[in-house]
């Protein structure tokens, strides 16, 4: 099991990630990096905020796992 501080650096190395990609595929239709970039972070918050109750509600079901 990773450290807490592994985990965080790994979650925002990928979200990092994700922005630059976001923005480079937005750029094109948006015509303005500051617009694309916008999205790109506003997106990337979203999606962190979300996953971050999705797997607070994971943690509570009890299905499919294992005793150890």
């Amino acid at each position: 099991m990773d450290t807490r501080s592994r985990t965080l650096l790994k979650a925002l190395t990928w979200q990092l990630l994700g922005i630059v990609t976001m923005t480079a595929l937005s750029y094109p239709h948006m015509a303005s990096l500051w617009n694309a970039l916008a999205l790109a972070a506003s997106a990337s918050a979203s999606g962190f905020a979300f996953f971050v109750v999705h797997e607070s509600i994971w943690n509570r079901v009890r299905w499919g796992r294992r005793r150890g």
